[in-house]
């Protein structure tokens, strides 16, 4: 299949002052060689790896697979709800679920990637044990229990999907997200509660504190710390942000390699609040929130819609606290939903790399 060329979309450039007071652009590119010293070969693509979970995970991995063929996705594994939840529940297994959301996402669109990406995506309707189970769900999990290596099964899954890239669990065991959460229970606005898991956390009408796992020191798959470490750029969100986004800065491996890879840094923003998890949010509070779970996360680029920023000085500001330069773009679809255009946020993502600091000409 020919690979579609996205249109390039107008960036405005917010650009603060980094580190050590100079403009975070003028960053030196790093030498087009490979991590480990290896020389890049002319015409290669980026590295890129993608972290997060759900429809923001599938938005990002939908635009980034456009634009390279060297891609890892990087999926949360705290969810607790609907198939993914019971399958957990009854098996012990990591729920499939958002790991099949990614795998869907980076389906060509030729017949047989469309074909495959509405088969595993297919939810059965019934009156019984099946009911609204994923057909990927059960493809997942039946080959975690043949072939026992949850990164085996996931690679045979993409290569029978003709996936354009790889799909990791960001950690080998099931995870459970917590939140303190302020005015959880409506009768007690002013009272904050511990909140378990990750589906209730996403749903509180409650304002959300902080968030952690337990177990609180999981184990990273190495594979998934290797592909960060080895990577030219990473890629943080968009999706839900206390449930899909900052879980990735509670595994302490995986902070560990997102704060010494040398790969830039790429923050992509959701365009509109989460009703619920982060109800009344500004972009920049977003950030802050960031911040205070991962106060050595340092960022290179954040992206946002340019309809979705109110107070740009504002976004600026906070985005200057992590080194960051803010890139305004408009990615969003037209029809008025709160959804990001895979080709639009794709020309984003290849004009950031291509101007900040390239790593080689992998064009």
């Amino acid at each position: 299949m020919t690979r579609r060329t996205p249109r390039l979309s107008r960036l405005r450039r917010v650009v603060p002052e980094g580190r050590g007071g100079r403009p975070a652009e003028t960053r030196a590119a790093r030498p087009e060689q490979a991590r480990g010293g290896k020389p890049r070969r002319r015409g290669a693509q980026p590295k890129v790896v993608a972290l997060g979970g759900g429809m923001g995970l599938s938005a990002s991995l939908a635009a980034l697979r456009r634009i390279t063929g060297d891609l890892t996705a990087v999926v949360t594994v705290a969810d607790d709800g609907g198939s993914s939840g019971r399958l957990r529940d009854e098996l012990g297994v990591l729920p499939p679920g958002d790991l099949r959301k990614a795998l869907a996402a980076l389906c060509g669109d030729d017949d047989w990637g469309q074909t495959w990406a509405r088969v595993i995506q297919h939810r059965f309707q019934s009156q019984g044990d099946l009911h609204e189970h994923a057909v990927g769900n059960l493809l997942i999990v039946a080959l975690w229990e043949q072939l026992g290596d949850h990164v085996q099964a996931l690679d045979l899954v993409g290569k029978l999907l003709g996936a354009h890239g790889r799909v990791l669990p960001m950690s080998a065991v099931p995870l459970e997200l917590q939140a303190l959460v302020k005015g959880h229970d409506p009768d007690r606005p002013d009272e904050v509660d511990t909140v378990r898991g990750q589906a209730t956390v996403a749903l509180t009408p409650g304002e959300v504190q902080s968030v952690h796992l337990v177990p609180n020191d999981p184990p990273a798959v190495p594979e998934a710390v290797d592909a960060v470490l080895d990577a030219d750029w990473v890629v943080l969100g968009p999706g839900s942000w206390f449930s899909s986004v900052i879980p990735h800065l509670l595994v302490p491996a995986l902070l560990d390699a997102l704060v010494e890879t040398k790969a830039r840094r790429v923050l992509s923003l959701n365009l509109a609040p989460q009703p619920g998890e982060t109800e009344g949010f500004s972009p920049q509070r977003h950030l802050e929130v960031l911040g205070r779970h991962a106060p050595k996360l340092a960022l290179d680029v954040v992206l946002a819609d340019e309809a979705a920023v109110p107070d740009r000085d504002s976004l600026t500001d906070a985005a200057k606290r992590f080194g960051a330069a803010v890139e305004l773009a408009p990615v969003a679809r037209t029809d008025g939903t709160p959804r990001h255009d895979p080709e639009s946020l794709a020309a984003a993502y290849d004009r950031i790399f291509r101007m900040h600091g390239r790593i080689g000409p992998w064009r």
